[in-house]
C-alpha cells in the first residue's frame, strides 16, 4: 500500500465537497499526513470591467471562508492542513498544485456546485482524473 503524506481536497464549498473532506481526514489521520484544501476561482466566464473584478473579490472571500473553515475543523481534530485560493480553470489548478506540491492522493466529491456548467465542459472531477499524475479519489454525495 503507498504511504500518504499529503492529500488534497479540492472544494467548492458544496456538499459534494463536504463528503470528501470526511473521506480526507480518515485517510490522514491513518497515515499522518497533511491536508492541503483548495479552492479555485473558476474565471472561464470572466468579462472586461469592474463588475467582473468586484465578482473576483467576492469568489476570493468564498474561497477563503470555505477552505478556512475546513482547515479549522481538521485542526482541531489534530490535523495539519494548508490552505490555497487560486484562479483559473479548476482541473488544470488542481492538476498543477497537484505536481507543485507533491501531493500524493486527491480525494474530491463528484457533484459539485457546476449545474448546467458540468454538463456543457464535463465535470470538474472527470478531468482531475484523466490528467492528474496522483491517484485520484472520487466520493458521491451518498457516500
Amino acid at each position: 500500500m503507498s504511504n500518504y503524506d499529503k492529500v488534497l481536497v479540492p472544494t467548492d464549498g458544496s456538499e459534494g465537497a463536504e463528503v470528501a473532506v470526511d473521506h480526507a481526514r480518515e485517510i490522514a489521520e491513518k497515515f499522518d499526513a497533511e491536508i492541503h484544501v483548495i479552492y479555485v476561482v473558476d474565471v472561464r466566464a470572466s468579462t472586461a470591467g469592474e463588475i467582473w473584478q468586484n465578482m473576483i473579490g467576492e469568489f476570493h472571500k468564498i474561497g477563503e471562508k470555505a477552505t478556512s473553515e475546513i482547515a479549522e475543523t481538521l485542526t482541531e481534530q489534530g490535523l495539519n492542513t494548508v490552505t490555497e485560493v487560486t484562479e483559473g480553470i479548476p482541473h488544470v489548478e488542481i492538476r498543477d498544485y497537484t505536481n507543485q506540491e507533491d501531493i500524493d492522493l486527491v480525494v474530491m466529491g463528484t457533484h459539485g456546485r457546476t449545474g448546467l456548467d458540468r454538463v456543457l465542459v464535463g465535470s470538474t472531477a472527470e478531468k482531475v482524473v484523466r490528467t492528474s499524475e496522483a491517484p485520484v479519489l472520487t466520493v458521491g454525495r451518498s457516500e
